[in-house]
């Protein structure tokens, strides 16, 4: 990958790697020393630069605080067993975030900016990038509107930002879940395919019900009759049922997930049934009691793949087999890792050396 763009770069003076505990990663809790900015104004991106991880100032009247344009993506990095710093499937989080962009009435980040920037914040933080089995550096590029303005209306200024963070497991044991057919996480015309940061923060009362309830996430069901399958908490949701593996169709309600698509690649290419339809809660309840539900389980960047073990309804807990050492979920799991880590080949070129 050439550089092409000149970034300004200030290191730090005060590194934080001596508080990483390779051992004792916990998720989302201690952040890599940089991060990449850029800010737009006047109708383009202006100079990009990489700066100190740290505290932004903005106005009490920043729009993004008043009226909800913000957007973000999550990917990880990778470390082979020879040191190497490997991106999977940045441009498609690139895609997914202009996606995300457009609907929510902001500009699209260029993908040289986009690449260059993050390209040379890893190499900064190259140090920080774990090779523990599991463990990744996690990224997390956003957008947010910075217009001191309150009016309705789309901000004329953004600031891009990319920061990193090493993580360990999301989970680190199967899931309990229950249909969820009160609240809505999205309507179909909505905004649920985007990453928009409304999305996530009116999802978090109905969890914790769920939570208060002994369950760890939701499925959530479509808006109109509660009775089909659109996604797992923050994940997609995918199952195997008498072989196949059946997940819901992509949807303006729906995320498009990176990880979705690339466990639906390797069923394929494992020869299996991939169907996306709609899933209904009574299918499933079905499959479930005629014992051809074999597997459920949630994918996404954060957890990659999260074995689902119970799954609630109306007051009753339905049990799900346990998965053996040839269950699909344990299957695509360990050939996504071999692929990540250099393990084995990269048939579909998803990983991008830095």
């Amino acid at each position: 990958m050439l550089d092409t763009l000149t970034i300004q770069t200030q290191r730090t003076t005060a590194s934080r790697l001596s508080q990483l505990d390779p051992e004792h990663i916990e998720f989302g809790k201690i952040f890599a020393d940089h991060m990449f900015v850029v800010d737009y104004s006047d109708g383009q991106w202006q100079e990009p630069q990489i700066l100190p991880y740290g505290e932004m100032s903005v106005s009490p009247a920043t729009s993004a605080l008043h009226y909800g344009q913000a957007i973000f993506e999550g990917m990880k990095a990778y470390k082979n067993a020879q040191g190497d710093i490997a991106l999977f499937r940045p441009l498609d989080n690139l895609q997914r975030l202009n996606a995300s962009a457009e609907r929510m009435c902001m500009p699209p980040v260029p993908e040289e900016l986009f690449m260059q920037g993050l390209a040379q914040l890893i190499r900064l933080d190259a140090d920080w990038v774990p090779d523990a089995p599991g463990s990744a550096l996690y990224i997390r590029p956003f957008m947010f509107a910075t217009d001191g303005f309150i009016g309705v209306r789309p901000s004329d200024t953004y600031r891009f930002v990319i920061f990193t963070c090493p993580v360990g497991l999301y989970y680190n044991k199967p899931l309990r879940v229950r249909f969820e057919q009160k609240y809505v996480r999205s309507a179909e015309g909505g905004a649920g395919f985007a990453k928009n940061a409304g999305n996530y923060g009116a999802a978090m009362y109905p969890t914790r019900l769920a939570q208060q309830e002994g369950y760890n996430q939701l499925i959530w069901t479509d808006a109109s009759e509660h009775q089909y399958v659109e996604e797992s908490g923050t994940m997609n949701a995918i199952f195997i049922i008498d072989g196949r593996l059946v997940t819901p169709a992509l949807s303006t309600s729906i995320l498009d997930g990176i990880t979705r698509r690339s466990i639906l690649q390797l069923a394929r290419d494992w020869g299996m049934t991939v169907e996306e339809r709609k899933v209904s809660i009574f299918e499933l309840l079905e499959a479930q009691r005629a014992g051809t539900l074999q597997e459920a389980f949630g994918v996404g960047t954060a957890a990659t793949i999260a074995p689902i073990a119970t799954i609630g309804y109306e007051g009753t807990d339905f049990d799900l087999p346990v998965a053996g050492a040839d269950a699909f979920s344990k299957r695509a799991s360990a050939a996504l890792q071999a692929i990540r880590t250099g393990e084995a080949a990269d048939e579909h070129n998803w990983m991008v050396r830095i």
